[in-house]
């Protein structure tokens, strides 16, 4: 139904792929993350990295790596947060396939090419795979075989709504999904669960595949918590989270 609603767009000349990429005091780990994004895209695919305020030299690592390859570019973020840097850098995607991405993971080989293959041989509109859990400056110390098994992950508008087991950074998307995603309320908690939920509700459920193919770090700096909120904050989360959901649906519809 939703499907057809949203449609197909033609592909983009040239762009295949854009990887939307935050970043914030990154310096410790992003130059790792860009080499291992970089040596899985195509010529004319394109990594969006937009700052918001780094002064770690993050700004620095990002502007050498787009002086040595075209496909970087570098944005000004507009200093609200995460989401609202999200937000804004889905604005300047391009490509067919917008892959999200944290700037200290990495991805591993074989991460792009699977992802593909499930947005051409199942027709998914949202692609979410697996990630393995390490801990620090040692990827051989991991911390979680499967991040699946922790989230429960799976598809489902209600389900994800109740239980969020949308990872971000293992997300991709088609471009399409910008018309219902875009703008991203500054009320919601997580902006994956936005996304994921939204895109199970206009275009069917999502594709989850089984695959590991991202080592997630964790670090005293990380963005989002492993921990489960207190109960009224979850309540709160939720309550907010169906109100612009609800808004949204209705508006779209």
């Amino acid at each position: 139904m939703v499907a057809k609603q949203l449609g197909r767009e033609p592909e983009p000349v040239g762009i295949r792929i854009s990887v939307v990429l935050p970043s914030y005091n990154g310096a410790a780990y992003i130059a790792q993350q860009l080499e291992s994004i970089l040596s899985q895209l195509g010529e004319g695919d394109e990594l969006i990295v937009s700052d918001d305020g780094s002064t770690d030299g993050t700004v620095l690592i990002v502007k050498g790596y787009q002086g040595m390859d075209g496909r970087v570019r570098l944005l000004k973020g507009p200093s609200q947060g995460i989401k609202a840097n999200i937000g804004h850098a889905l604005r300047y995607a391009k490509g067919r396939y917008i892959f999200l991405a944290d700037q200290d993971d990495i991805w591993l080989d074989g991460k792009v090419c699977r992802t593909l293959q499930a947005f051409e041989q199942q027709g998914a509109f949202v692609v979410v795979h697996d990630a393995r859990v390490f801990a620090g400056e040692d990827i051989a110390n991991i911390q979680m075989e499967s991040f699946y098994a922790f989230r429960g992950s799976g598809a489902g508008v209600i389900k994800n709504i109740v239980k969020n087991s949308y990872i971000g950074c293992c997300m991709a998307f088609r471009r399409e999904l910008l018309r219902v995603v875009l703008p991203i309320p500054s009320q919601i908690e997580m902006h994956d669960q936005w996304i994921g939920v939204l895109g199970d509700y206009f275009a069917g459920k999502s594709c989850f595949l089984p695959d590991v193919l991202l080592l997630y770090r964790r670090h005293g700096g990380n963005n989002s918590a492993m921990e489960h909120y207190g109960f009224f904050r979850m309540l709160r989360n939720r309550v907010v989270f169906l109100w612009h959901f609800c808004k949204r649906v209705s508006y779209k519809d």
